[in-house]
């Protein structure tokens, strides 16, 4: 357990990122407040501060490392209330330019569950710690500082609906887990500090959610399919098997190439998409709900770890600091890494020092899934940005690695991995892999035939 590092840490925020901070301030702090405008619902139900909580979520495998370590058992509770697991290679179905990658045992856990049932888990593990508490359906209205403002105290809240009377939150360490909405810029500003650099990457994303009960089975024992956009055409469609004996479809496209929200534009965006496993499986779907849309125009980062001056007491996490290309599906891994990261400081047993930590938060969690979301974005040709030589030839051998990645499972794996944030991108320059696409690639163009090569089940097993 990690020395005392104060008496009150207090967390704004209640979502994934708050919740995977309180967890291991819970060791350094004698108590910690969670505090959220939401009145925080059960598993099933999606609540209003994450609008975001309708569509396909994903947990990438590093993720579900992080998330086992700090709350051990907790793959096994889900998973016995209804959510599904799999192995990252042999049970999630990803196809690239239409073609499925070969699929084979990674050993790499893939767990599949809405957004709200796994918060839900995750926010019943952080509530049954014995010294941190929640206030819920409260207002964040300010920040507290010392006179000369260099250190923060604490914050300054109010009961949801107006009326009530003003509360001081005093705390040792604000974490400011608010998301892409966050005032910790403003508040700066107001202090006296400069105004943070702020990087703007725009997507142009928009997807589309529904929830069907499916009467025919598309998986045939696997727990996800995943028809990734590429270039040759920027959209893309996922299916997956969640809680509630469901499965939830998303749409989506880029540049404001959208799907519909009417059930009929929404089958039509699917069905235009490189494969047709899951349009298919919906001819006969018993729908459970309205299509629901999300737009997502910019991907931004507030660099806060740039700053030279920054108030002691105070850090920011999550979205609050770096907002990515949801379609990638690493924003609740980025905040299980950022706690990884917090946590080694707390072990320090002082409190963390802003600028030191926000430098090692972007070094360990931040950097390089932001360079790879951003070098995946300028493979599409209308994705503004600079196009460099180095970029062009990335994108050029990642194209060999994928077209080589359906006949071969090796290649599959390594991609996969690349994925899952279990590995940087630099290894798929491996010398052995990089001579194996190298040699695979002579074989000529992919073969839309491996779409339909053998596959593992949820235990491992290969089937014809």
């Amino acid at each position: 357990m990690a020395r005392r590092c104060g008496e009150r840490a207090v967390v704004l925020g209640a979502g994934m990122a708050g919740l995977f901070a309180a967890r291991v301030l819970s060791d350094a702090y004698t108590t910690v407040t969670v505090v959220d405008r939401d009145t925080l619902t059960g598993p099933m139900e999606p609540r209003r501060g994450a609008p975001q909580g309708r569509q396909v979520h994903g947990l990438l495998a590093r993720g579900h490392q992080i998330i086992e370590e700090l709350f051990p058992g907790i793959t096994d509770e889900m998973v016995t209330a209804g959510a599904s697991i799999g192995d990252l290679a042999g049970n999630l179905r990803w196809y690239v330019n239409g073609v499925r990658l070969r699929q084979s045992r990674s050993g790499l856990d893939a767990l599949t569950s809405s957004r709200p049932f796994l918060e839900g888990h995750v926010r019943a593990r952080v509530r049954a710690l014995p010294n941190v508490e929640f206030l819920e359906g409260r207002d964040i209205l300010r920040l507290v500082a010392t006179p000369d403002r260099s250190r923060v105290t604490g914050v300054q809240v109010t009961r949801q609906g107006g009326g009530g009377a003003e509360e001081l939150l005093e705390a040792d360490l604000v974490i400011d887990a608010t998301g892409r909405g966050s005032r910790t810029a403003a508040w700066l500003v107001e202090l006296g500090y400069p105004q943070v650099e702020e990087e703007r990457r725009k997507i142009g994303l928009g997807y589309v959610t529904r929830h069907y009960r499916l009467r025919s089975d598309p998986y045939r024992g696997d727990t996800a399919i995943n028809i990734m956009a590429s270039a040759a055409l920027p959209r893309g469609a996922i299916a997956a098997k969640v809680d509630g004996d469901r499965t939830v479809v998303t749409a989506y496209g880029i540049l404001g190439d959208h799907p519909p929200t009417d059930p009929e534009g929404f089958h039509a965006f699917i069905a235009s998409v490189s494969a047709s496993d899951i349009i298919d499986a919906l001819r006969d779907a018993e729908p459970l709900d309205d299509p629901v849309g999300y737009r997502f125009p910019v991907s931004l980062r507030r660099h806060y770890e740039r700053m030279r001056r920054f108030p002691a007491g105070l850090l920011p996490i999550g979205d609050a600091v770096c907002s990515l290309n949801p379609s990638y599906a690493q924003g609740m891994t980025v905040a299980a890494l950022e706690a990884v990261t917090l946590r080694r400081h707390l072990l320090r047993g002082t409190a963390p020092d802003p600028l030191f930590c926000l430098r090692d938060l972007s070094a360990d969690a931040i950097d390089r899934v932001w360079d790879l979301m951003i070098g995946t974005d300028l493979s599409f040709p209308g994705v503004e940005g600079e196009r460099t030589p180095m970029t062009r030839i990335s994108h050029f051998y990642v194209g060999l690695v994928q077209r080589v990645g359906t006949r071969d499972p090796a290649v599959a794996d390594a991609f996969l991995r690349v994925i899952a944030l279990m590995e940087p991108a630099e290894s798929l320059m491996r010398p052995a892999l990089l001579l194996r696409v190298l040699r695979g690639a002579l074989a000529g163009p992919a073969n839309r035939s491996a779409a339909r090569r053998p596959r593992t089940t949820q235990r491992g097993v290969r089937t014809p």
